[in-house]
């Protein structure tokens, strides 16, 4: 077994990152997770996408989010990424999931437009929207709609309100600051025609092994599932974790 204090002295290299956060990835597949870093890296020398600006940063948050998300999308289905930003998740998903549909939606226009170059230089087929999420809701349908590190769940419970019929399930790539915010969401009474489950937790910045360690103590505990206004959630304080939200009765 390989000692986590020699992995974290480890060269920042791609591939010693995957070693330390224990990810096993195919040859094409990694390469073509690699290249995107690559690429989105070489773009943000001309406009501030990401600070996420070194291999453990990018294979331990980025990249660590991504797979969480992949394992939690049905084949065929129409995935949006809402305020995609430099393209995580929906870019790393698209390059994951093959059999997935996956559109991203940025507001603002020099950030879609580099979005737009880069999936044509990965020769992705996923669609480029410069446009608000509401407006898009407006002409098109999706399965599931995801979004990570955009807005407050309040937020997001006013925003999804009017377009339900355009999506089925919201899923929100969070961290420990969850938590404050369901307590925020819940004064305000805007989580009360909508469900919210935890579907995926998991720890955060740990060398592989206690990752292993720690997810299957909390796959064992089933630490997944719907939080109430009850919920013990004292097992998931610092970690990342994976939300949906759904209307009531939707995904029983």
């Amino acid at each position: 077994m390989t000692d986590p204090t020699e992995m974290n002295d480890l060269e920042d290299t791609f591939e010693s990152a995957l070693l330390r956060y224990g990810m096993q990835l195919d040859g094409p597949l990694a390469d073509s997770l690699k290249r995107y870093a690559e690429l989105m890296w070489r773009f943000n020398e001309q406009l501030n996408l990401t600070r996420h600006t070194t291999w453990d940063l990018y294979v331990g948050r980025d990249l660590r989010d991504c797979l969480q998300l992949a394992h939690l999308i049905q084949p065929d289905e129409a995935v949006l990424d809402l305020g995609s930003g430099n393209g995580v998740p929906g870019i790393p998903l698209a390059i994951l999931r093959p059999d997935v549909e996956v559109s991203l939606a940025e507001s603002v226009g020099k950030r879609a437009k580099v979005l737009d170059e880069l999936v044509t230089e990965l020769n992705l087929s996923v669609p480029v929207y410069s446009s608000r999420g509401e407006d898009l809701l407006e002409d098109f349908r999706f399965t599931t709609i995801v979004s990570r590190a955009v807005g407050s769940l309040m937020k997001f419970c006013r925003w999804v309100e009017p377009h339900w019929g355009s999506f089925d399930r919201l899923l929100l790539v969070k961290g420990p600051r969850w938590v404050e915010e369901r307590a925020e969401a819940r004064h305000y009474g805007v989580l009360k025609n909508f469900d919210l489950r935890v579907i995926a937790s998991y720890p955060l910045g740990l060398p592989s092994e206690e990752v292993a360690e720690v997810a299957t103590a909390a796959a064992a505990e089933g630490s997944e599932g719907e939080v109430g206004d009850d919920t013990d959630l004292s097992h998931l304080e610092g970690q990342g974790v994976i939300l949906q939200l759904s209307r009531k009765g939707r995904f029983a």
